[in-house]
């Protein structure tokens, strides 16, 4: 197992919350604004395949046939710009993208045909949904560059972690200090969770654990 796919399975066993304060310790932007999980039971780790969308053409170019090249296990990751009126995904997709094994979908932008997403849990993350075409609206510009998610940059290949508060990117660079600061950060909060469990009064354990220096840049 290569050093990185090691790091997909690390990413995986954190929550966004966790990684999210390690990326304000080392003050990395990494927390996607406002690109939420259609289930709260949705959770997903991988690496990024990115497509970036912009105005039609005439004639008009396609909104996306690009599932069959998606490696597996990756989450693909749609920049619509944040256009909340009109879809880049669909229950086409999200069936094909299922039966491939590809790991999730982030959107900056909306969805549509929440129901079979449900159905298969497979997971999809984005601004919100709603049922109108993105045919004839918007296009492929390019594909597998540095795109927007949220408010955050995606590269191609950067680390993805979403669950039920979200998701987050860690950018490639970084992810073994992200990862390091994370569980960390991770193994602090169990160690006050324990000592609260055998008697410790909360806030002396988190003066003992040195709680609320888990997040402060450069402590």
């Amino acid at each position: 197992m290569t050093t990185q796919d090691n790091n997909v399975e690390r990413a995986s066993k954190l929550d966004t919350a966790t990684i999210s304060d390690a990326l304000d310790k080392l003050g990395i932007v990494g927390q996607c604004y406002k690109i939420k999980p259609r289930s709260t039971d949705f959770r997903t780790t991988g690496r990024a395949f990115t497509i970036k969308y912009g105005p039609p053409s005439t004639p008009v170019g396609t909104v996306g046939d690009f599932i069959d090249d998606v490696p597996v296990g990756s989450i693909v990751v749609l920049d619509n710009g944040g256009r909340e009126d009109c879809t880049v995904w669909g229950d086409i997709m999200t069936e094909i993208a299922h039966r491939r094994g590809i790991a999730g979908t982030a959107i900056n932008g909306i969805c549509r045909d929440v129901a079979l997403c449900l159905k298969l849990g497979y997971p999809v993350f984005s601004r919100d949904h709603w049922m109108r075409t993105g045919k004839d609206r918007v296009q492929i510009e390019a594909t597998n560059i540095p795109v927007n998610l949220g408010d955050a940059r995606v590269a191609p290949g950067d680390l993805l972690r979403g669950d039920a508060d979200g998701i987050v990117v860690i950018p490639r660079e970084h992810e073994d200090a992200v990862l390091d600061v994370a569980e960390a950060i991770h193994n602090t909060e169990e160690a006050i969770r324990e000592a609260c469990r055998g008697g410790v009064r909360l806030d002396e354990a988190r003066k003992q654990f040195k709680y609320h220096q888990l997040q402060t840049r450069g402590k």
